[in-house]
């Protein structure tokens, strides 16, 4: 072969390697946008939520049933050596939760369990061509027990009159199953086809009508041993702090809260090759909850995240809805 005739077949077979790289990104990388980003924002479907008063002391033998719905927008951002720009995506999320307040050895303590639904949708352009993914379904269920250590003895309804916070040191418990949509021939999913353990401590300061709150999480997964054309899914640990800053409104019931979460870790393996997605967000969010009446009560909450090093960059706003009864109430 001549020097001329080399030259084209090095620019032919470079050209034909281009073009099957595109057409495989187009078909595989569209697939992979809504799993990527869903895959981010999982673990605040569970994993960096922010919720305030988690710690705080009720009356035992109480009971509570919530209902909510968030909204979450916003974009996703992907390694310059993915074909994939503009990424969107909406989520809309419910949940549905019943919560019992426990007397645990003398201790106050709280058990919980929701139940997710969500719903989402995502556009970008893919190898420069637009592509749109949508799916909705049953999210994994996650069950949760929290006892308070310190500074929070378990109180009737008419002992719990007469009680003023100083210092509560807490810990809890989550569990999530797989129970939620899952199909391992499909590469979006709501579910994910394994188990998480989330075990938390917490810390809770009352100082006048200011309540300072911190905690620390980790989120341990086991691993998905039917992920979408690979034998084995394995996640490290996600390693979550979060803290409020909470304002009662006296004897109204009101409160409000500033909210403040960052978390780092959950870095994949899929099938013994190191993914290059590890996560470290940090978001700032508020709280404002309002009683109806004695039973039932509103709270309005957002967030926004500000500084993301991979996966979905979302705005959240969402509300929920309490109905409470119980013994002495």
């Amino acid at each position: 072969m001549d020097e001329n005739g080399l030259d084209y077949f090095i620019k032919r077979s470079t050209r034909n390697m281009c073009d099957c790289f595109l057409r495989f990104a187009r078909m595989r990388f569209g697939k992979l946008l809504i799993a990527a980003t869903f895959t981010a924002i999982a673990p605040k479907v569970g994993a960096a939520d922010l919720e305030p008063r988690a710690y705080s002391n009720i009356p035992v033998g109480q009971n509570f049933i919530v209902a909510g719905y968030a909204f979450m927008n916003g974009g996703v951002g992907f390694s310059p050596a993915v074909p994939i720009k503009d990424a969107q995506l909406q989520v809309h999320n419910s949940i549905f939760a019943y919560a019992r307040s426990l007397d645990i050895w003398g201790k106050s303590g709280k058990f919980d369990i929701i139940v997710p639904h969500a719903w989402f949708s995502g556009e970008a352009l893919v190898a420069g061509e637009p592509r749109s993914r949508a799916v909705g379904g049953f999210s994994d269920p996650v069950v949760r027990l929290y006892v308070n250590l310190l500074g929070a003895p378990a109180l009737s309804v008419k002992e719990f009159a007469n009680y003023k916070q100083d210092t509560i040191l807490g810990v809890s418990l989550a569990v999530s199953a797989p129970g939620g949509q899952y199909d391992d021939q499909r590469l979006v999913n709501i579910g994910t086809n394994r188990w998480y353990f989330k075990p938390e401590i917490g810390l809770s300061k009352a100082l006048g009508p200011v309540t300072l709150e911190l905690a620390a999480s980790a989120y341990i997964f086991t691993d998905n041993n039917q992920p979408f054309q690979g034998r084995n899914l394995e996640r490290d640990p996600l390693y979550a702090a979060r803290g409020h800053l909470i304002y009662s409104f006296g004897s109204s019931g009101i409160w409000g809260s500033l909210d403040a979460t960052f978390f780092t870790g959950a870095r994949s393996t899929m099938d013994g090759r190191r993914n290059d997605d590890m996560q470290q967000t940090s978001r700032l969010g508020a709280s404002l909850a309002f009683p109806i009446n004695r039973q039932n009560s509103i709270k309005l909450y957002g967030s926004s995240v500000v500084s993301a090093q991979s996966g979905a960059n979302l705005d959240i706003i969402g509300i929920a809805y309490q109905h409470r009864w119980g013994s002495g109430f």
